[in-house]
């Protein structure tokens, strides 16, 4: 590797670090993807709930969203993609 281009460097430890941290989310739904309900229904019962909500995604068996809750806090949380429920990292308790 050339480390006299910063730029590349940069690049690569970017890259590195971005797999990293999108492996370090520690949750599981478990629903059959056959019972999953559309991506769009959670994203309108959330904006129905207050949220703001910017992405929906598909992370291992849960859908991820990405936005700002009913408090106006932003928000990475995870929900069952079957029932809607709100999943939360192992070793994580929910915020009263």
């Amino acid at each position: 590797m050339n480390t006299r281009n910063p730029s590349r460097l940069a690049a690569l430890l970017a890259a590195l670090l971005f797999s990293v941290a999108a492996q370090a989310h520690d949750v599981e739904c478990g629903a059959p993807k056959a019972e999953w309900r559309k991506q769009m229904e959670l994203q309108d019962k959330l904006t129905a709930e207050g949220w703001k909500v910017k992405r929906v995604k598909v992370e291992k068996d849960c859908y991820e969203v990405y936005g700002f809750d009913a408090k106006g806090e932003k928000a990475e949380a995870f929900f069952n993609p079957k029932t809607f429920e709100r999943v939360y990292e192992r070793g994580t308790a929910p915020k009263p």
